[in-house]
């Protein structure tokens, strides 16, 4: 195994400092006397913030990948819950940062090592805020560590997203002044360390998200003010050269793309040993047992004419067997998704025969090594990457000014293509020649780039467009007799209204298509689903401060 960063964690075993059970709870008095003397102190209190920093996962919500049992929230199938871990884990990760900003602002060091490890954790409760704003839009802006049950910030009512957004940027520019370069984090005992390169590439993220949050649901705020604070910090993370793409797109997501080696880290979660026991996960395992990628994502991949499926001459419609999809297509596929008998995860695809779910089986992340270790995986998590600075800065350019120049989709999009062997360059010439919406290819870029990496929920959530891909049939791979043992008529999978688990050319262009999950079983309410519903717990318990999000 590449060698690893050690974490001190030890410290905060002695000393507690995780949240509280529920959020809106006060954050326990800690009998830390003795502790916050010193800068190791302040690294061991903001190891925590490591620790609870979410890592490897499947996200089910969109159209993209799709679990063995249907996902509420993609499905539209959700209530209102009693309590949830969406509410609480931000809510006890901001407690753990203001309560390290209040115990390190108090204490005698430097300004200058306060500062250092206030950035971080700053970082952290910027991060969590965002995540807090995506899921529920105004949320309590909760700025200090409770010590008492009578602090009546308890029962705060939800703050403007606008005013907890902007908290996020000056929070973040805070650590981006005062985190270290990432190549003063490179080290064994310091990798994985939040640095200025983090900050800027979150800058990047928040930016775009509530820029194009705010034009597409018609929200008061200034969106091109949020664009701007995007493109600025994109610009500024390019500008250090600190960063680059990975040469080798398939071989970045093994252990190949571990550590500062791989340019294109830019902020991620390590996994492996550390004084606390052992950080693991099972990316590996779930590959083979409860992810696949929908039929309608794999359409989204271009062909090598630069096309999209409907309008280039190359695509094979329709398939005559499963590699068909494969032919003539943008090399990432091939790198995403298992091929006909290529060696997956206990022998060779077989499709309906050997894997779950029958949508594409995934192969970008996988490693066999790593499977045998039996859901105790250790391959660090990539949560920021280079590729993702360059698209979001082409996206937010072209959001901000209606148009984008070839020598900037050059410096983004097509360095982007070019990494993994597809040659077609996007050029206006070529979208307005061949009738295609420059902002649509824009976006297919990072749909293809980003599969399986967490980012497509939010991104059709800001778009607003999930009220048209989600409503609709979940379709997988095709059915070919000559290719499979299996008889179609016990495939097992859920049935569609007219009793069918294939699809017979009512909403595709071709027969035998498998239908996962059917559109009938479906929906997405636009004037509610946007945002998440609060738990009822919390408004229960806020004496009335607290409003439920319209609709639910």
């Amino acid at each position: 195994m590449d060698m690893k960063k050690i974490l001190l964690f030890s410290i905060l075993a002695v000393i507690g400092l995780n949240g509280c059970q529920l959020d809106r709870e006060p954050e326990t008095v800690l009998t830390d006397t003795n502790f916050w003397k010193s800068e190791t102190d302040f690294r061991g209190a903001c190891n925590r913030l490591y620790i609870d920093l979410p890592g490897f996962g499947h996200d089910y919500r969109s159209d993209e990948i799709i679990g063995t049992s249907q996902n509420g929230i993609s499905s539209g199938n959700r209530t209102v819950p009693g309590t949830s871990s969406d509410w609480t884990d931000p809510y006890n990760r901001i407690g753990v940062a203001n309560n390290i900003i209040k115990k390190i602002s108090a204490s005698s060091q430097s300004e200058a090592i306060k500062n250092r490890w206030l950035a971080e954790a700053y970082f952290f409760r910027a991060y969590n805020y965002f995540d807090l704003v995506k899921k529920y839009g105004d949320v309590p802006l909760i700025l200090k560590a409770f010590e008492t049950t009578e602090d009546p910030d308890i029962k705060m009512p939800r703050t403007p997203r606008e005013q907890v957004i902007q908290q996020c940027y000056q929070d973040l520019e805070f650590a981006y002044q005062w985190l270290p370069d990432i190549d003063d984090v490179s080290s064994v005992t310091d990798w994985g360390r939040v640095s200025k390169s983090a900050a800027l590439g979150m800058l990047t993220r928040v930016g775009l998200y509530e820029g194009t949050f705010a034009k597409y649901h018609g929200l008061t705020s200034d969106y091109k003010a949020h664009l701007k604070k995007s493109t600025d910090a994109a610009e500024a993370l390019i500008k250090t050269g600190k960063h680059a793409l990975n040469p080798d797109f398939y071989r970045m997501f093994l252990s190949d793309g571990e550590g500062r080696q791989n340019k294109e880290n830019v902020f991620v979660k390590i996994y492996g040993p550390n004084d606390a026991g052992i950080i693991v996960h099972n990316n590996s395992r779930t590959l083979e047992n409860a992810a696949s990628v929908t039929r309608q994502t794999i359409d989204q991949f271009l062909y090598k004419d630069g096309l999209p499926r409907k309008l280039s001459s190359m695509a094979i419609i329709p398939d005559t067997s499963f590699d068909d999809v494969f032919a003539n297509r943008d090399p990432r596929l091939g790198m995403t998704i298992f091929k006909l008998h290529e060696n997956a995860y206990k022998g060779e695809y077989i499709p309906f025969t050997n894997q779950h779910g029958n949508g594409y089986p995934i192969k970008k992340g996988f490693m066999l090594d790593q499977w045998q270790l039996n859901s105790r995986e250790t391959v660090d998590k990539m949560i920021i990457r280079y590729a993702e600075i360059l698209l979001s800065y082409a996206e937010a350019l072209y959001e901000y000014n209606g148009s984008i120049t070839d020598a900037q989709l050059d410096m983004t999009v097509n360095v982007v293509r070019e990494r993994s062997g597809m040659t077609v360059r996007l050029t206006n010439d070529f979208v307005s020649s061949h009738g295609l919406n420059m902002l649509d290819e824009i976006r297919r870029e990072r749909l293809v780039e980003f599969i399986d990496e967490g980012l497509h929920y939010d991104d059709i959530i800001r778009w607003k467009t999930a009220e048209k891909v989600l409503p609709t049939d979940m379709l997988g791979i095709k059915y070919v007799s000559t290719e499979t043992s299996a008889d179609k008529k016990t495939i097992g999978g859920r049935l569609t209204t007219d009793g069918g688990m294939f699809q017979e050319k009512k909403v595709y262009d071709q027969a035998d298509i498998y239908v996962i999950e059917s559109g009938d079983t479906r929906s997405f309410n636009p004037d509610r689903d946007y945002y998440y519903p609060i738990p009822s717990y919390e408004i229960g318990t806020s004496d009335g401060s607290l409003i439920q999000n319209p609709n639910w």
